[in-house]
């Protein structure tokens, strides 16, 4: 169980590390939406480039910062319901989701967004305007790489909620299980 818990442990500051990185994309988003905003109010001018940026800048934000989300349960769930759960209860549930939800659905996303993405790299997709960015693989490459990232912070968690249940209780204590209060995304 040592060894599951420092796997683990290996794996959460592999995704948090991921996560902390893509996380400074937000400012390249500010400056783009303002510039966007600027543009189009006082001179009147459009930019496709600029506004295809934007949900790029969003995509790569939210997709890369996902994993890092879901190890510090920032992700949404029925706050009501959990919080009212006791932690066995909590880590159960969590092993069961990953196992049968979680996991299956990102390795479906990653099976079928190999192809997804290595077609767009080998015909070097570009936006469907003409005015549009070039290289949509760099976008639509972030979706294979953040669900990949998002499966990292999944094993981690499930490998967690198996040394809280099935561990010795000094290994419990070290998993986010023993609080006695869902946590919360701080930190």
């Amino acid at each position: 169980m040592e060894r599951l818990l420092s796997f683990a442990a290996k794996l959460e500051r592999i995704s948090s590390a991921i996560g902390r990185l893509a996380a400074w994309a937000i400012i390249a988003l500010v400056l783009v939406i303002m510039t966007d905003v600027i543009l189009r109010r006082w001179f009147v001018i459009g930019s496709t480039k600029l506004q295809e940026l934007e949900w790029h800048l969003h995509g790569f934000l939210f997709l890369l910062c996902l994993g890092w989300a879901y190890t510090k349960n920032a992700h949404v769930r029925i706050e009501l319901v959990s919080e009212r759960l006791s932690a066995r209860t909590r880590a159960w549930i969590e092993l069961v989701g990953c196992i049968l939800f979680l996991l299956p659905y990102v390795s479906a996303v990653l099976w079928f967004g190999y192809d997804y993405v290595s077609y767009s790299w080998a015909y070097n997709e570009a936006s469907a305007s003409p005015t549009g960015l070039p290289d949509r693989w760099i976008i639509k490459s972030a979706i294979v790489i953040g669900f990949a990232v998002l499966g990292i912070a999944a094993i981690s968690r499930l490998l967690q909620a198996v040394v809280f249940l099935f561990g010795r209780p000094e290994q419990a204590e070290r998993t986010p299980f023993s609080q006695t209060e869902p946590q919360t995304g701080e930190s």
